[in-house]
């Protein structure tokens, strides 16, 4: 399986340099690497292939009519969840770091290996599936705070430890399933503080190969190993005066661990391949969907690692414990929706809502998210109704009594039991691997291609 193969669909790279050789060069090896590429001489240009659904932008810093740095701030603002790698001959820490402000995914330095074009371009995408599936409410909401829409009392406290710790440098673990917002309480605690004029840089975990994380923390000197050209600051040293988020912290291995706790401890640390020592002002903000005190038990996560972590706890609720809030989150994302899809749906019918309200959301606000912008694209009328529901949301809901006898044969209603049973677990393994087909079918002790054949005939996709 190639990098390109992060989700079921073909991934497109999009190529941004004034220097054609470079342009044909990383165009060559990326199209090798089974990704499909769009290439642009210039920061204009690469905004008018932007139309044709990128998931990962490569851009140089110095480019004619619009460079790179104003690129990034395009695309920032318009594409958030795409991915942009800068690459510049003229590197240094202060371009990486308002790179990295900007929110540039990653800055490498020419000359460069082709390994590492493919170890990034590979972590961006996995990064971009990622990120796809994180209910991100965009505007604020007369309903809720922080970004978050919602009402319901465990969101309500949320607000309010928000609020009093923000300010505080106390290290925060978001805790919650998949879908939850966690990214959402993770940038609010550093907007509110005072530490928000600072960057914000944010690392998932899950998307980070283990011999990769290292050098991601904590940056490496030139020479460090084979393919360091030049020395490149990790994510530490780039959220100095600002917050470190780091995403899925029950992914990074034990023997990373250790060095973790260190910088707690201490603030600072070492390169790697540097014996200078790099001291950090950095708030720290973790969030996962495990069970990490059953990862202590199991000795996969180090107990004092978990102390220091989890001084402040924020727990998430899924959306099936808070189901008072379903219309009000319908609500943002019919207006989210009709402004994106030009559409004009004004309401969602009674039938319907009580419908989403009996669903058991195994996706959360991701799922209903998702949901929506796929229902409003196919709706026809001025309301959703039942009828314009996902078969698995608009037929009886699990909870509901079985049908009366003669309604259905027995055999027709094992088939839709196991079929919703087969789709519960396949999207929660999908869930719980950030979309990896070849980790949840792992986790489901089924070989790939029976998942991907599952997969199809459920409808169910990665991003």
């Amino acid at each position: 399986m190639t990098a390109a193969a992060t989700a079921t669909e073909t991934r497109r790279v999009l190529v941004a340099d004034d220097e054609l050789n470079m342009r044909r060069v990383l165009e060559a090896m990326l199209r090798r690497e089974g990704y499909e590429v769009i290439t642009a001489a210039n920061g204009q240009e690469a905004l008018s292939g932007m139309t044709a659904g990128v998931h990962t932008v490569i851009t140089d810093l110095k480019m004619p009519v619009l460079d790179g740095m104003a690129l990034l701030k395009r695309l920032s603002s318009d594409y958030p969840d795409v991915p942009v790698v800068m690459i510049t001959a003229h590197g240094s820490v202060e371009n990486a770091v308002e790179a990295v402000k900007l929110g540039a995914f990653d800055y490498l330095e020419k000359p460069f290996e082709q390994e590492q074009i493919r170890q990034v371009v590979a972590k961006a995408m996995s990064t971009y599936v990622l990120a796809r599936q994180n209910a991100r409410p965009e505007e604020p909401s007369v309903r809720g705070r922080f970004r978050l829409v919602g009402q319901a009392p465990a969101i309500k406290q949320i607000y309010a430890v928000v609020e009093k710790v923000a300010h505080t440098p106390s290290t925060v673990l978001i805790t919650g399933e998949s879908g939850t917002g966690k990214e959402l309480i993770a940038r609010a605690l550093h907007e509110n503080s005072s530490r928000h004029g600072g960057p914000f840089i944010k690392i998932n975990c899950a998307a980070i190969p283990k011999t990769l994380m290292e050098s991601e923390l904590f940056g490496y000197e030139k020479g460090a190993f084979t393919g360091a050209v030049g020395a490149k600051p990790g994510r530490f040293e780039l959220a100095h005066g600002g917050t470190l988020f780091l995403d899925e912290i029950g992914e990074i291995p034990v023997e990373m661990q250790v060095k973790l706790l260190r910088v707690l401890q201490e603030s600072e640390f070492e390169r790697v391949g540097g014996i200078k020592t790099i001291k950090v002002d950095v708030r720290l903000v973790t969030a996962t969907n495990r069970d990490l005190l059953q990862d202590i038990a199991g000795g996969s996560f180090r107990e004092d690692l978990y102390y220091r972590l989890n001084v402040v706890p924020i727990h998430i609720p899924p959306l099936r414990e808070r189901r008072e809030d379903i219309p009000l989150l319908l609500d943002h994302f019919l207006a989210k929706f009709n402004d994106r899809l030009k559409k004009q749906i004004g309401s969602v019918s009674a039938d319907a809502i009580s419908r989403m309200g009996s669903y058991h959301w195994p996706g959360n606000i991701r799922e209903l998210e998702n949901m929506m912008e796929r229902t409003m694209l196919f709706c026809e009328g001025p309301e959703i109704q039942v009828a314009d529901l996902p078969p698995e949301i608009g037929g009886l809901p699990a909870a509901a009594a079985p049908a009366a006898p003669g309604a259905a044969s027995l055999k027709e209603a094992v088939r839709a039991e196991t079929e919703r049973v087969e789709r519960e677990l396949i999207q929660k393994a999908l869930d719980e691997t950030g979309g990896n087909v070849t980790q949840a079918a792992r986790k489901l002790k089924i070989s790939r291609k029976s998942l991907q054949t599952k997969m199809k005939e459920l409808g169910l996709r990665t991003a």
